[in-house]
């Protein structure tokens, strides 16, 4: 199994602090950001590599991360990537679908993979999420519950069959057709893998990674995996902030895993 972390962005609602430093590295409660995911990962059972994309503008940034983390994985049997994609700012990037196209294009993938993105901090374990993926052929997403609709608007929102099958998947919807919010965190089979570049060929295809999700629950079978903790986005100073906050305060919670 691989991990593949999307940090390509550049942050442009979180300048100045974004304004020359990659957002997924800004120090929250003293460490970069990205390392709460990092040490999460790490922890998972048959985890064989992790691939990393960035921009050409952040790229020396990641390389002095990568190499703080190539100490702390040696002997682990564990590869750690860093891909450039090349983009030097807003108006030129390429989206974080294709950025995941771009890794997927890059490597012989014969695995299923955790993709996530590179700005949230998940306030809980990843491991029993990992081996209901492990135990079974099933594609999976993380739901999360929310009951302000303020924030229900800003994110991704899922639907849920009896079975928690995923009926659909809405992105920042206007009228969120339910309380079940969907970071960018998912798990994903082989066989869905190249449905990115089939999405990627839609002439609407759009570049949030929610928008690919979106495609595939109605090409392949996705469930969803409640969790009743929360993934602290930091796409925005406020929210930044209020990470920061938390985090300087409270442990990392672990939730209930339905």
């Amino acid at each position: 199994m691989i991990a593949i972390l999307l940090c390509a962005g550049f942050g442009t609602r979180m300048y100045p602090l974004t304004k020359n430093f990659a957002k997924p590295l800004l120090p929250v409660a003293g460490r970069p950001a990205l390392d709460y995911l990092m040490e999460q990962i790490l922890e998972l059972p048959r985890m064989e590599s992790i691939h990393l994309v960035t921009n050409a503008r952040f790229f020396d940034h990641f390389v002095e991360w990568w190499e703080k983390w190539q100490r702390e994985i040696k002997g682990r049997g564990i590869s750690l990537n860093l891909y450039n994609d090349g983009t030097t700012d807003n108006d030129n990037r390429l989206g974080a679908v294709v950025d995941l196209a771009f890794v997927l294009h890059s490597i012989e993938v014969t695995t299923g993979a955790l993709i996530a993105a590179g700005d949230n901090i998940f306030r809980f374990s990843l491991k029993p999420l990992w081996q209901k993926v492990l135990e079974n052929d099933k594609n999976y997403v993380v739901a999360i519950p929310e009951s302000d609709p303020n924030k229900l608007r800003r994110t991704g929102v899922i639907e849920l069959g009896s079975d928690d099958r995923v009926l659909k998947f809405h992105e920042k919807p206007e009228n969120p057709p339910s309380p079940w919010v969907c970071p960018a965190l998912y798990f994903l089979q082989p066989s869905a893998l190249p449905l990115v570049d089939e999405y990627l060929g839609q002439p609407n295809a759009q570049d949030a990674p929610g928008h690919f999700i979106s495609y595939l629950v109605n090409r392949e079978q996705v469930y969803a995996i409640k969790v009743h903790s929360k993934a602290m986005d930091i796409g925005t100073i406020e929210s930044y902030e209020k990470a920061n906050a938390v985090l300087l305060r409270e442990p990392v919670i672990l939730p209930d895993v339905e």
